[in-house]
């Protein structure tokens, strides 16, 4: 049963096409304000009765592009100068962050091995880990498919997040952990899609901060301040630390929602950004390929997510509460939506029937 929608007058529709045209632009290299046709923001209005009926619950801004244009901007918690803390969306980021070290010869590749990438005092203290976790590459890092016992989605692992959080050393937390043990029926177990067991790991994703701090000699930060978020006019972002003082590349990074939009532009742009070539097409590519299964309807590239919505494929930052930054390439959109149901059931089903019951239909209009 479709959800019902608020009248809107004329008048109504047409001072809010005004509205969206006349609009500042975006402060940071997120797609320029234009005009949306009455028909789009008459298909969102529906959207904004459900967030003031408590129909979508927690909802902090919903953003929307198309053809490099900026055609809805609506905030229901905050404005457009507040950070979104979007949890594992930083992951995503954190995958631009190495195509970008590749790119300046600072790390050879995905096929890296990690162990020979960390400080003298961690490789000192990891000489004798055993033969497979010193195979361990960036590449089974950014795929989420490391041999280690790591899985966030399972409260008993020891390799859960939040048991990471309790200690100082990071690195060591990861490196220390088992090998990860799968049961199968029969004799030989069934080969995973594309050669990977798909285990989401954001202790693997942190390790990646130190990686990249070896390689390219700056931190992480720092990096992406000089190669990233500068060149988009992205300033401000707010990053969480580690008892060691590292960034965490695996979460928490605050951000506003027109910087979101800015990397989801980027990302559909294949890199470019203004006429210049800031992420190399090719890594766009191999980024949001699929990698690893993780279930019928959803796979893994490299820290970005892919899946259909409503018949169209999209590729997509995602974050505890319900977050998701998304790519529509069919559609030639992106999409910011950000929410705070942190830890709650059913919040990133929520923020994918609002793009599928909401968006979606207004940008096939």
């Amino acid at each position: 049963m479709a959800r019902p929608r608020s009248a809107l007058t004329k008048q109504a529709l047409l001072l809010a096409v005004a509205c969206a045209a006349t609009a500042t632009p975006a402060a940071s290299g997120a797609p320029a304000t234009t005009g949306a046709s009455p028909a789009f923001l008459l298909q969102l209005s529906a959207l904004e009765a459900a967030v003031a009926k408590g129909e979508l619950k927690k909802i902090g801004s919903v953003l929307v592009a198309r053809h490099g244009q900026l055609l809805y901007e609506k905030y229901f918690a905050g404005d457009a100068e507040t950070p979104r803390d979007t949890r594992s969306a930083t992951k995503s980021v954190t995958s631009m962050l190495v195509g970008l070290a590749i790119a300046d010869h600072a790390l050879s590749g995905v096929s890296a091995r990690v162990l020979p990438l960390l400080t003298p005092e961690h490789r000192r203290a990891l000489a004798a880990v055993e033969p497979r976790k010193a195979a361990i590459t960036v590449e089974e890092l950014l795929t989420m498919s490391s041999p280690l016992e790591c899985d966030d989605w399972n409260d008993a692992s020891r390799g859960n997040e939040e048991r990471m959080y309790l200690i100082e050393d990071w690195s060591r937390f990861f490196f220390e952990l088992p090998l990860r043990g799968r049961m199968h029926l029969g004799e030989k177990p069934e080969e995973p899609r594309y050669g990977r067991f798909f285990s989401y790991c954001t202790a693997g994703v942190s390790l990646l901060a130190e990686v990249l701090q070896q390689a390219t000699g700056k931190r992480v930060d720092l990096y992406a301040q000089e190669r990233l978020f500068a060149p988009l006019g992205i300033a401000g972002e707010q990053w969480v630390f580690s008892p060691q003082g590292l960034p965490q590349t695996g979460g928490g990074l605050r951000l506003r929602s027109r910087d979101l939009l800015a990397l989801a532009q980027l990302a559909l742009d294949g890199g470019r950004f203004r006429g210049q070539q800031l992420l190399e097409a090719a890594w766009v590519r191999a980024s949001t390929q699929p990698r690893a299964r993780i279930d019928d309807t959803t796979e893994y590239g490299y820290l970005w997510w892919l899946k259909s919505f409503a018949g169209h494929p999209a590729f997509f930052m995602s974050g505890n509460g319900g977050n998701k930054v998304v790519v529509l390439p069919d559609l030639d959109a992106a999409v910011v939506i950000t929410s705070t149901n942190y830890g709650t059931r059913g919040m990133h089903e929520q923020t994918e029937a609002l793009l599928v019951e909401h968006v979606i239909p207004a940008l096939a209009r």
